[in-house]
């Protein structure tokens, strides 16, 4: 009897062990949302965030491409923005098998020793929009951010003669994203639009930090003609109600007009850009972004190797230091264009 108790009470610890190791993965969703597995490699996917339009329509897609192309995926986690959530959520994909992981680090710098664990347990990792700093990575799906910010800064800067202010909504500069389109702007604008004055407002991704620093902004220069937001899917909506309730919302063309191009490609900048109340985004991918995450996380799982150069997807595959990089497309949107059925933006459910 006392030899069964040991293995009863041992077994029960070791169940308790299991469920406390669940507990540590936030906000998870239910194991239904999983593609039946088979013998497939198990995949662990963690969502960044969901307070973004932009994120929730790759989510959106993400969950989407796991039904279509069969994916053995392990329950969705979403580190919402925290990275001290994701190093929990993926702790939970190694305890329950992952093969191969998929993630989108906000901050890119705090990272490297979670990379490192994967590493030495050879799970490999697919990071989608964002370049972590250090740490072995399978491949890096993301577009070229840094063009994110040389585009913005030609078409404010053309649509302003090369003479204003413009306000620029930065991202996190913790992220390689914050900093890649911050750097190529002001390099931008400092080489070829000399004459317009740029006031950088870091916000960390925040919509609400963003709205503050441009009321406090607008109220030191009311003549403000223009503005980059580095994130549409944050941005968009906190910024037209600000200027809005200041009498400031004028359409294009009309005069008082504040010139403002964004970045992401969502549904609400596309009406946006119909209605006049800003001029262009840059369509970041977000149906490729989900797609490729997938079919690359899958490729690692089967122990495929790619190659750096031209892609069959339109893209190219550049060498890291610590891996490889899908730079995918990510047009330019204007009224010109804003109707294109091809934009994932015209596709995607509200």
């Amino acid at each position: 009897m006392k030899h069964t108790r040991t293995r009863s009470t041992a077994a029960a610890a070791t169940a308790v062990l299991a469920m406390l190791a669940l507990a540590t993965a936030c906000n998870r969703e239910s194991p239904g949302s999983a593609a039946s597995g088979g013998d497939k490699s198990a995949i662990g996917i963690d969502l960044p965030r969901s307070d973004s339009d932009f994120w929730n329509s790759y989510a959106q897609y993400v969950k989407n491409g796991i039904k279509t192309d069969g994916i053995n995926a392990l329950p969705l986690s979403n580190s919402q923005n925290d990275v001290t959530k994701l190093v929990a959520n993926v702790q939970v994909f190694q305890n329950t098998g992952a093969k191969a992981v998929v993630m989108a680090p906000q901050d890119t710098g705090a990272i490297a020793s979670t990379l490192e664990t994967l590493a030495s347990k050879r799970i490999p990792v697919v990071s989608v929009d964002t370049r972590p700093d250090k740490g072995d990575v399978y491949m890096v799906v993301r577009a070229d951010n840094r063009a994110y910010g040389t585009k913005a800064c030609e078409f404010l800067g053309k649509q302003l003669g090369g003479q204003g202010k413009v306000a620029e909504l930065q991202g996190a500069l913790d992220s390689i994203n914050g900093r890649d389109r911050s750097e190529a702007f002001a390099e931008c604008m400092k080489t070829k639009f000399p004459e317009i004055k740029v006031f950088e407002l870091p916000t960390d991704w925040k919509g609400d930090v963003a709205s503050a620093k441009l009321q406090s902004l607008l109220a030191q220069h009311p003549d403000l003609n223009g503005i980059y937001m580095q994130a549409g899917g944050v941005f968009l909506q906190p910024t037209l109600a600000l200027l809005e309730q200041k009498g400031l919302l004028q359409p294009a063309g009309q005069k008082g007009h504040i010139s403002i191009v964004s970045n992401d490609g969502i549904p609400q900048e596309f009406d946006a850009i119909r209605k006049g109340q800003i001029d262009a985004t840059i369509s970041q991918p977000a149906d490729l972004y989900a797609k490729y995450a997938l079919h690359y996380a899958k490729a690692a799982a089967e122990g495929k190797t790619f190659q750096p150069g031209a892609t069959d997807h339109g893209s190219t595959i550049i060498k890291l230091s610590h891996g490889l990089e899908d730079q995918l497309p990510a047009p330019l949107v204007t009224k010109d264009n804003v109707d294109d059925k091809t934009l994932w933006g015209n596709n995607v459910s509200r």
